[in-house]
Formats: C-alpha cells, sequence, structure tokens
C-alpha cells in the first residue's frame, strides 16, 4: 500500500507528518512511500534524507497522490478557494486521510465525506492510556508552552531570576499562566527554570496539586462549580457567569502585580474564554508582556491579534499564528511518531493491508467520515435535530 506524505501549503505551517526515522518505520510495516519534494524543508529535512530512508521523491503533488491509500498531512488539506492547488480533490477516494483536520468545522468534514475519503482526525484521539504515544494535542501543546515562554522572555526588557550584584540586586519577574493544560504545565516550568516567581490559574481544581508540584503559586476561585468544572477528557468545562465574575475579579486584582501573562485556556470547539480584559491591561504595568495561545480560536485576550505582536496601554501582547510550527524540527519529530503509533495498528501485519476495526476505542473516536458518510458520534445528527 502507497502512503504519500506531502508538504503542508497553509500559511504559518513548517511542520511535516514523516521524518527519515518514521518513515523507515512504516516501510518496514509493508507500505511504500512517497514524499512529495520539498515536504520537509520546513522542518530542516533534505528530500535525499527521506530517499535515504527508503522513500520515494516525487515532485509533482498529483502524482505523490494518484495511488496512495494513505495519505498523512500535518494540516487539513486545501480545498475549493482554500489555495491555489485543491489538495482534496486529488485524493483518491477511498482512500484514508490521516491529520488535523479540523472536526469541528461542520463544512470541511462534510467535504471529506462528499470526496469519499475515509478521514482520522488526530484531535479526536481519545485521552485514554492505550492513546498517550499518538496525542498530538499534547505533544505539540508541550512545544507551544515552551516557546511561549521563550518568546515573553525575549520581548520581556528585563531579566527573568533575581540577580544580586555589587551595583543592586535585580527583581525576579513574576509570571502567570491562565490554564494548565500542557501548554500551561510546560511554560509553568519553563518560566521557574528561568528563575521567574510563577503563579497559575485553572477552573479545574484537580490542576492545583500539579501546579504546586512544579513549584508555581495557584490562584483561582475555589467553590462548589470548581469541583464539576473538567469533562470526562479531561478538559475545562464552560463555567456559569456568577463563576466567570467572581474569577475575573480575582485575576484583577492579581494581574497588576505580573510582568508577564501566558495564555494558554481553551475549550474544544468552542470560542476562547476572555479572561483578560482590556481594562487588566491597563492596570498591567508598562512593558509587561502577553503571550496569548488562544488567539486562533479569538484569544483569552480581548486585545491580542492573530499572528500579530502589538502594544496596547504600554504593555506588548503576542497572538502567535503557530508556535509549534516555529519549532518546526522537533514538533515534526514528535508529530511524526504521534502520526507512526495511530497508523502502526490499521495496518494487518500479515496482509500489510489496511484493517480498520470499527469497535476499536481509538478508531471509533478520531474516525470523522467513512463510505462518503460522517461517522464520528458526536457530529452525526440525531433524530429531532
Amino acid at each position: 500500500m502507497k502512503v504519500a506524505v506531502l508538504k503542508e501549503r497553509r500559511r504559518y505551517e513548517a511542520r511535516v507528518a514523516a521524518t527519515p526515522d518514521t518513515v523507515k518505520k512504516l516501510i518496514g510495516l509493508g507500505l511504500e512511500v512517497v514524499v512529495e519534494a520539498g515536504a520537509g524543508a520546513g522542518a530542516s529535512i533534505a528530500d535525499s534524507a527521506y530517499e535515504a530512508a527508503g522513500a520515494k521523491i516525487e515532485g509533482d503533488l498529483a502524482a505523490a497522490l494518484k495511488g496512495a491509500g494513505i495519505v498523512l498531512k500535518v494540516q487539513r488539506p486545501l480545498a475549493g478557494k482554500d489555495g491555489d492547488v485543491d489538495e482534496l480533490a486529488l485524493i483518491d477516494k477511498g482512500a484514508v486521510l490521516i491529520g488535523l483536520l479540523a472536526p469541528y468545522s461542520g463544512d470541511h468534514v462534510a467535504a471529506y465525506a462528499a470526496a469519499g475519503i475515509t478521514s482520522f482526525s488526530l484531535e479526536f484521539v481519545p485521552r485514554i492510556t492505550r492513546a498517550q504515544s499518538m496525542d498530538v494535542l499534547s505533544s505539540q501543546a508541550n512545544l507551544a508552552g515552551y516557546k511561549a515562554v521563550i518568546d515573553a522572555s525575549s520581548a520581556f526588557g528585563r531579566a527573568f531570576p533575581m540577580m544580586m550584584t555589587a551595583a543592586g540586586t535585580i527583581a525576579p519577574a513574576r509570571v502567570l499562566v491562565m490554564g494548565v493544560g500542557v501548554a500551561g504545565l510546560q511554560a509553568i516550568a519553563t518560566a521557574r527554570r528561568l528563575g521567574a516567581v510563577v503563579s497559575a490559574t485553572d477552573v479545574r481544581l484537580a490542576t492545583k496539586e500539579q501546579v504546586q508540584s512544579l513549584g508555581a503559586s495557584f490562584v483561582a476561585v475555589e467553590n462548589e462549580e470548581t469541583k464539576q468544572a473538567e469533562t470526562s477528557g479531561g478538559y475545562a468545562k464552560e463555567m456559569s457567569d456568577e463563576y466567570k465574575k467572581l474569577q475575573a475579579e480575582l485575576i484583577q486584582a492579581t494581574i497588576q502585580k505580573m510582568d508577564i501573562v501566558i495564555c494558554t485556556a481553551l475549550i474544544p470547539g468552542r470560542k476562547a474564554p476572555t479572561l483578560v480584559t482590556e481594562a487588566m491591561v491597563k492596570s498591567m504595568k508598562p512593558g509587561s508582556v502577553i503571550v496569548d495561545l488562544a488567539v486562533e480560536q479569538g484569544g483569552n485576550c480581548e486585545l491580542s491579534q492573530f499572528a500579530k505582536t502589538v502594544t496596547k496601554h504600554g504593555v506588548t501582547i503576542i497572538g502567535p499564528a503557530n508556535l509549534p510550527a516555529e519549532i518546526a524540527v522537533d514538533a515534526s519529530m514528535l508529530f511524526s511518531k504521534n502520526v507512526l503509533n495511530f497508523v502502526t495498528p490499521l495496518i494487518d501485519k500479515d496482509t500489510k493491508s489496511l484493517k480498520i476495526d470499527g469497535e476499536d476505542a481509538i478508531v471509533k473516536g478520531s474516525l470523522l467520515t467513512q463510505n462518503g458518510q460522517i461517522v464520528h458520534p458526536s457530529l452525526v445528527a440525531k433524530p429531532g435535530e
């Protein structure tokens, strides 16, 4: 079976869905791997490295996709008016598409079904023990949390750690991390390594112990509502207006003391919650920095702008478009291993062909479309809806 690894064409994307190391392992599964020329350029991987690993390099997109039973991508394929090339239209009917496929967009999912593609969305891989090695959201968020702090330190006009010199003592930077998922935890750890005094906030009380174990202080309204603030998948729930009001008052008092704020709070399939208002930004010290990792989903900060760094009320606000892609070498290495671990159980060891078990929890959790139909339980319209 032929596997096509495509070059990413979407703006701000430099990652690639397979590396020479994972290509070798895919070939070891009995698959033929074709890599579109230049696919690894953004991640500093030369075509010759793929060839040395056993892949065939194909300079033409249509030729790379022709006859491919499996198509590997980072971002969803371009379709219709997305770009100059309609990648989706070139994928063979019946092929399996694997990548970050924007599953919450009904239009995109409907397009995969209309194209007759079997699509697996890596965003939907269930958070169960057996699937940890396939969890692209965690591997990429880990890098995003690290890079957010590095970018903040670059924009910050002061040092992070406390320094005692003959000329005087430099106070440590004070950092607030908003949202304690994978990205938030890595941001806490990175800021602590750089010597900052770190605080963190999250609606999920279960994160309090994690925050404190990293040497940071936990800041949150703790009441009965916070005891049910986490979904079964480990994500934050939408909170009530009353809770949001109490939390905003607490953050207003806290944020005035901070030098750097790292925003990472997301709710899957929903607009990111607004956690930092313009009034809060105004209350911050001149020279402070905000990095808003949630800007792609509307932003946690009211003033952040997608793919831009702006200064408002003396505060630098960074709205990064795609932080993992800014560390494309490591991000691609982790992403490609997640993909390999996802693909491996789908290949029958004896026949070397695809074997999709619809009863498997990972398959059921991530399969969007099959046989021209939308099949994911959360996306299929129920009677009466």
